[in-house]
């Protein structure tokens, strides 16, 4: 890693910095010299040494959450070659369980930025900076699915179980510099082990007498990649320590969904050789496997060719694991939903994904002057009858007009009023009111006349907009289905400019 420094220490960051180097010096590794406080080490310390000790004689037990993921991985796995192990979850991670500790470790105390083969990071005044390595937009020949579960989709890349079964040991096997922990990297010694995190994603939101019911994720990283949990803790929260009971969802089964998710980030997995991974020769593979590329020629061939991929274990037992060849942030979030996806599919009743679009309202440009009176309307409505609708939500004036009591620039007119830009008001028998830019001018039937001047010149004209709207509504679509669209305005693809028209017959006829 390149670490460029700058001593950067706050008293905000104090308290996290201590409890990290308590947390470090507990699992035996090297602590921060540049925030540690030797006093309250030195008086920790033996505290510290019968804890890791003790942790070392139990052989590093899994947490509940992990214990029920490393059995489906070995019950999934077991028909495969018995004399390869099935790779068992780093027990002796750094566990993130209190908010804040990925961001604190994602940068060294006294450096203002750092950069490793996966991302480069800065330390910014309103926070930090990463820019991954990777920032993709793409999702071609991405998703890898374990076959042996449910069905793989048409569109999906099936992948062997022996192949799913070595990259997950190379995946909790990354090579030292890629363990390297942030926060200790300027100084020589270096903290080098996995950071994991424990999620709670909702699942089912609670409704009636039915309580809420959220799934359990486990992220797994190596030390380096520490800002990619922190990321996905600022989307989906804390869920504390996986250790400590009140944290298991087993125990809390009225809010738990009964599905256990597990993501792994591995970049260094990309570029691993086919057939080492046990994937077929081209003269043994399956019509399938030719087409997706899951065999090889050449002894020499890349999984992949080399790309990031993303490849997913899962069945009807409700567990899922899934390992990231990527660090792009992105993914991440992504595959915390997917595994949502998968829980609510699973739980029934349910699904997850997240509604989106407008209420468009008609709006036309009606000139400098508007006759209000002289509109054809399919059922007039007067001015008396749509105050007695709206009751004591305005405020009624002698005049025969009213003001919205919530939002006082609203003006309620009667159904007879002349809206006149050049003169500046809008008038009727009884009374007129000053055309002003800022105002809402309301009439009975609902439609809303304002004063706007003119994109790009410098006239002034009047804007309707109708009452009955269309709701253009997408109840539940995946990301990229085009529900931010709806809302946006469709003014900047609009030109705006001077036109002369030669001849309007023959040139629209064109």
């Amino acid at each position: 890693m390149h670490v460029t420094r700058q001593a950067v220490l706050t008293a905000s960051n104090n308290e996290l910095y201590r409890y990290l180097n308590l947390k470090l010096a507990a699992l035996g590794e090297p602590i921060s010299h540049a925030t540690a406080d030797p006093e309250f080490l030195d008086l920790a310390r033996p505290l510290l040494r019968n804890y890791h000790r003790k942790d070392q004689l139990l052989g590093n037990l899994l947490c509940p959450a992990d214990l029920r993921i490393q059995e489906f991985l070995e019950a999934y796995l077991l028909d495969t070659n018995p004399n390869e192990r099935v790779h068992r979850l780093p027990a002796d991670a750094f566990t993130l369980d209190r908010p804040g500790l990925a961001r604190a470790m994602s940068l060294p105390p006294s450096a203002e930025s750092i950069e490793s083969p996966y991302l480069k990071s800065y330390r910014l005044p309103q926070g930090v900076l990463h820019n991954p390595r990777s920032d993709r937009r793409t999702t071609q020949g991405i998703f890898h699915i374990v076959e042996g579960g449910f069905p793989v989709p048409a569109d999906k890349i099936g992948v062997p179980k022996v192949t799913f079964k070595r990259l997950l040991a190379a995946a909790l096997q990354p090579p030292k510099d890629v363990l390297a922990l942030p926060f200790t990297a300027d100084q020589p010694e270096h903290a080098h082990f996995f950071v994991s995190l424990l999620l709670r994603p909702l699942v089912c939101p609670s409704g009636g007498n039915h309580p809420s019911k959220s799934m359990e994720t486990r992220f797994f990283a190596p030390a380096s990649l520490v800002s990619n949990l922190d990321f996905v803790e600022s989307i989906f929260g804390n869920a504390g320590d996986p250790y400590l009971p009140e944290n298991d969802a087993a125990l809390d089964v009225e809010h738990w969904s009964g599905h256990t998710g597990c993501v792994i980030l591995a970049p260094h997995i990309a570029g691993m050789n086919k057939k080492d991974l046990g994937l077929p020769h081209y003269d043994q593979a399956t019509p399938l496997q030719r087409r997706d590329g899951m065999c090889w020629k050449n002894a020499d061939e890349i999984y992949n060719n080399g790309s990031a991929f993303k490849v997913t274990c899962r069945d009807a037992r409700g567990v899922v694991v899934t390992l990231i060849a990527d660090n792009y942030y992105g993914y991440c979030k992504k595959e915390v939903k997917t595994q949502i996806s998968y829980a609510a599919n699973l739980f029934g009743l349910c699904e997850e994904e997240h509604a989106g679009g407008a209420i468009a309202f008609p709006a036309y440009v009606i000139g400098q002057e508007f006759y209000a009176g002289r509109t054809v309307l399919t059922k007039p409505v007067q001015y008396e009858a749509a105050m007695k609708l709206l009751g004591d939500r305005v405020e009624l004036k002698p005049e025969r007009y009213a003001v919205d009591r919530e939002y006082p620039n609203v003006y309620y007119v009667p159904e007879n009023a002349d809206f006149l830009v050049l003169e500046g008001v809008v008038r009727w028998p009884e009374h007129k009111l000053v055309l002003r830019p800022e105002d809402v001018y309301v009439l009975p039937w609902g439609t809303k006349i304002r004063l706007e001047k003119q994109p790009g010149g410098t006239a002034w004209r009047l804007i309707a907009s109708r009452a009955d709207g269309v709701l253009c509504h997408k109840p539940c679509t995946v990301s990229g289905g085009g529900k931010s669209e709806i809302s946006k305005s469709l003014g900047s693809i609009i030109l705006k400019g001077t036109v002369f028209v030669r001849d309007y017959k023959n040139d629209f006829d064109v």
